[in-house]
């Protein structure tokens, strides 16, 4: 039987005041995504739960807006492909941070760590509002910083892929997202960092400029 994510309307219940206002879709996780859950629940301990939850904050949205911000004030007066650079990066998380808060006023679906005691018991705490788990806006901002390293060496390139696809499975280990939350993050930042240099011009100024010196 295929049991692929599901995504319903919610009717509004007749108790409930008529103004209330609900999100108009209802996000259900796969049977993958609760297998998955399931599995750290019961495996997980109290200090790997501490360090994944250390480690997460490397994907926030308020450290990477700060960071954005310095290196686009850092930026400025630079070569042009340098301020281009800064441009991009600071609008792709600007876009990265407004992106999933407007798709989880439209999705409603609940966090696994929600839906667990024995979890809790092996040292799971809570993440954020209770039905905010689709999608996994630490993972959309992992995915966008995965595309913007495309532009760069393989070594540094590599790794920065490495530590964005680490950052983003610490979300499934605290349980604050299902699996296919933070799959679906992670490609939805992709995407928005590609859609996203059609404007900032990144990184073609960077390859004109190299053309253009090695022309002259």
């Amino acid at each position: 039987m295929n049991r692929a994510a599901k995504i319903l309307p919610i009717r509004p219940s007749r108790r409930e005041p008529r103004l209330r206002k609900s999100v108009p879709f209802n996000v259900r996780p796969t049977a993958a995504d609760m297998a998955i859950a399931r599995a750290v629940a019961r495996n997980t301990e109290p200090a790997p739960e501490a360090v994944a939850r250390a480690l997460t904050f490397g994907a926030d949205e308020r450290l990477l807006l700060v960071l954005a911000a310095t290196g686009w004030i850092a930026s400025r007066g630079r070569q042009e492909a340098v301020q281009r650079a800064g441009n991009h990066a600071l609008l792709v998380t600007v876009a990265a941070t407004l992106l999933p808060h407007a798709l989880k006023s439209i999705f409603d679906q609940i966090r696994p760590d929600r839906t667990t005691v024995l979890g809790h018991i092996h040292g799971v705490s809570f993440s954020g509002k209770p039905k905010d788990a689709f999608p996994s806006g630490h993972a959309l901002h992992m995915g966008a910083l995965a595309s913007a390293a495309g532009a760069l060496p393989p070594q540094p390139r590599r790794m920065i892929r490495a530590v964005a696809v680490a950052l983003s499975l610490t979300r499934i280990v605290v349980l604050a997202h299902w699996a296919s939350d933070v799959v679906a993050g992670f490609a939805l930042g992709a995407a928005l960092e590609r859609v996203l240099r059609l404007w900032t011009g990144y990184p073609l100024a960077i390859s004109q400029r190299g053309d253009h010196h090695a022309a002259s």
